[in-house]
């Protein structure tokens, strides 16, 4: 880690929008894909739309941290995390289980936040965990980073 705050990159600035456009364009593939087996820490969140007020749906990588689950996205603020914030609540399907609906509580700069973060370089897949690794400075300056809280425990209901 770097000493005094972290400075976003216009390097990365530029590659993650671009980045994300090309997984919107294979999302369809792997939503087939994750109907049938895991892909990773990759769920769907399902949460309103802020305007439209209709369900959108994102692909994501779950992180975990103890008994604790993460979402962020390495760019800061996104369609998804705009809508997140607010609604405050999503519902998260992994793989072969039911949703479950989630309170969304945005991190603050500090050691969850980190955590979170340095998840990502562990469990997402790769390349995923490389290009995360490669940023780390520009995710820390500019990452938009959420605890997601169960509503009720997952299996319930």
């Amino acid at each position: 880690m770097s000493h005094g705050r972290p400075r976003p990159s216009r390097f990365w600035a530029a590659f993650f929008p671009a980045f994300y456009r090309l997984i919107r364009v294979t999302e369809p593939l792997l939503q087939r894909w994750l109907r049938h087996r895991p892909l990773g820490d990759t769920v769907e969140l399902t949460v309103v739309g802020r305007r439209s007020g209709r369900p959108r749906r994102v692909l994501l990588g779950l992180l975990t941290v103890g008994d604790a689950w993460y979402v962020g996205h390495p760019a800061g603020a996104s369609d998804w995390t705009a809508n997140l914030d607010a609604a405050g609540s999503a519902s998260v399907r992994r793989p072969g289980r039911e949703p479950v609906t989630v309170r969304a509580i945005p991190l603050a700069d500090g050691p969850e936040r980190e955590r979170a973060i340095r998840a990502t370089f562990r469990q997402h897949p790769f390349p995923g965990n490389v290009i995360y690794w490669l940023a780390r400075e520009h995710v820390r300056a500019t990452g938009r980073f959420y605890r997601l809280e169960p509503l009720e425990p997952p299996g319930a209901g």
